[in-house]
């Protein structure tokens, strides 16, 4: 009788051990799905800012040195999104993209700024209509990161309760970082004013 209750527990152990693990997945999973959605904003906004760039070259010639700015901080962060958006979980793949995407967000921020000085700039549709469209492609990005970051907040909590922690540390479950920009101007949308 006394073998019987022992594996009865035993099987409760492992099941329960089972069940947390595929929790954990499970949140895994959903973190994972949430940065695909802030891929396919990024994507949109990466393809964007060049057309910008080359709609506003003709009026900022002169202003070459914030072009070509932009132009850099959107490569090497378009660059290091794809290596994140292989593995949503790396810890140190997502503290650079965010770096990358504040020195983004700030040269973009410049280039506002330098265009204003510009009436002709500011009349011309094309550039109204890219602009429109990067402030909504911006307002989804910030949308899909909050989204991100509340699942990578619920998958580690999870993984941090106890005793999930133990199966977490068994099944070698990360902590995710949540998508946070590092400079501060950065955090507030791209202001486009024209």
């Amino acid at each position: 009788m006394g073998g019987l209750i022992f594996l009865g527990l035993i099987g409760a152990v492992i099941f329960f051990a089972i069940s947390v693990y595929n929790a954990l997945v499970t949140l895994r999973n959903h973190f994972k799905n949430a940065f695909s959605q802030i891929d396919v904003q990024l994507q949109r906004r990466y393809e964007l800012i060049p057309n910008l760039v080359e709609a506003v070259k003709a009026y900022l010639g002169h202003e070459k040195e914030t072009l070509t700015q932009v132009i850099a901080a959107r490569n090497q962060a378009a660059s290091l999104e794809k290596a994140l958006a292989q593995n949503a979980g790396n810890a140190e793949a997502m503290a650079k993209f965010a770096q990358a995407e504040g020195v983004l967000t700030g040269a973009l921020g410049k280039l506002m700024a330098v265009s204003e000085a510009y009436p002709d700039l500011k009349a011309n549709t094309t550039i109204q209509n890219l602009m429109e469209e990067l402030k909504t492609t911006e307002n989804r990005v910030g949308f899909a990161r909050q989204a991100f970051n509340d699942a990578v907040m619920v998958y580690n909590i999870e993984r941090e309760k106890f005793p999930n922690s133990l199966v977490a540390a068994f099944g070698n479950f990360q902590q995710a970082l949540p998508l946070e920009i590092s400079h501060v101007e950065a955090r507030e949308p791209v202001r486009i004013s024209f």
